[in-house]
């Protein structure tokens, strides 16, 4: 039976949009034809309607639309398609990492999991999108007034470190903001062992005063201590006079920025962050252990290493893995009550 106008057009449509031949089609080398079964009549109609043809179209007018845009700024505007093009790769990789700790969560309620036993790239990831959504917050409050997004897109043009979080950034800036807040927090490493010497002269204990003399006295002369020199003044920080909860609150202030906290906050609560903050970062720690550090690539071993206070720019892959081995060996015999 010879196909009408509108089977013609209907089926072509679909060819054209979905790529597949729907069943029932023959091809050939003229007009195709149809048999008009009574299972391919009501396989048309269950899977493909106007409404699902309109929104291919539509999709692929936006596509095309799309493309012919930013073929537009990059022949016209190239300093400003760089700045669209990394913006929309930020949002689309938000949207990605979103999704990611949707199911993530998912998971851990369906199985009844905890937080500590997750998987080293499940806690990393929910680590990273929390400290996002908290650096992003101001800045949607600031965009709800109206007309009030020009001058947010504006001040992200011109602060980018300070407004955007890292989807936001060119490979470039990557590099160059996470050696700003590296130096910025190596402007405290003398402050904190400035206060560690001058602590030390109350410590009762003759044998543990002189290795943490001694210990201070290498970091000063840029000597790298080794794993033993630290673990052998650990009970120290357990307690007074360098526990957590004894220290002062400027010493408290120096110790933030190590772990990219505020310094701007009353004392009890820096306390309580920094606390909560190394609980954290033992916890990630263990979770490496079960993976094991030979199982984290380059760009993973990195960040280990940004993340624990080691600019790792100027090292190879190598030497980052043998610096976060020797961190987890004295991680690891850590307890939670630190």
């Amino acid at each position: 039976m010879a196909l009408s106008c509108r089977g013609v057009w209907s089926g072509a449509s679909l060819i054209l949009f979905y790529g597949k031949r729907p069943v029932g089609v023959k091809a050939s080398l003229c007009t195709p034809r149809l048999d008009y079964t009574k299972s391919s009549s009501l396989w048309f109609v269950r899977h493909y309607s106007p409404s699902q043809a309109r929104h291919g179209i539509g999709r692929s007018i936006l596509k095309w639309t799309n493309e012919k845009y930013e073929r537009f700024l990059q022949r016209r505007f190239p300093r400003f398609y760089v700045l669209y093009q990394t913006f929309m790769r930020g949002f689309r990789l938000l949207f990605q990492d979103g999704k990611k700790v949707r199911r993530i969560i998912a998971c851990m309620l369906n199985e009844k999991t905890e937080y500590q036993n997750l998987h080293y790239r499940d806690m990393e990831k929910i680590r990273q999108v929390r400290r996002d959504l908290i650096k992003a917050i101001p800045l949607v409050i600031l965009s709800i007034p109206p007309f009030a997004n020009y001058v947010v897109f504006i001040l992200m043009y011109l602060y980018p470190r300070q407004l955007l979080i890292r989807h936001f950034w060119t490979p470039q800036q990557l590099v160059e903001f996470q050696g700003v807040y590296h130096a910025q927090r190596a402007q405290h490493h003398w402050a904190i062992v400035k206060g560690l010497e001058s602590i030390s002269t109350s410590v009762q204990d003759s044998r543990l005063k002189s290795r943490l003399m001694e210990l201070c006295s290498k970091v000063r002369s840029g000597v790298h201590p080794v794993v033993s020199d630290v673990h052998a003044v650990r009970t120290l920080f357990s307690g007074p006079p360098l526990g957590i909860k004894r220290i002062y609150a400027d010493q408290m202030r120096h110790l933030c920025p190590l772990l990219f906290l505020t310094p701007r906050l009353p004392g009890f609560w820096i306390g309580r962050r920094l606390n909560s903050h190394a609980l954290e970062l033992m916890q990630l720690d263990r979770a490496i252990v079960r993976l094991g550090v030979h199982q984290l690539n380059d760009a993973e071993l990195r960040e280990a290493c940004y993340v624990r206070g080691l600019n790792p720019d100027h090292l190879s892959p190598g030497q980052c893995r043998e610096w976060l081995t020797q961190w987890l060996q004295f991680s690891t015999h850590l307890k939670d009550s630190l």
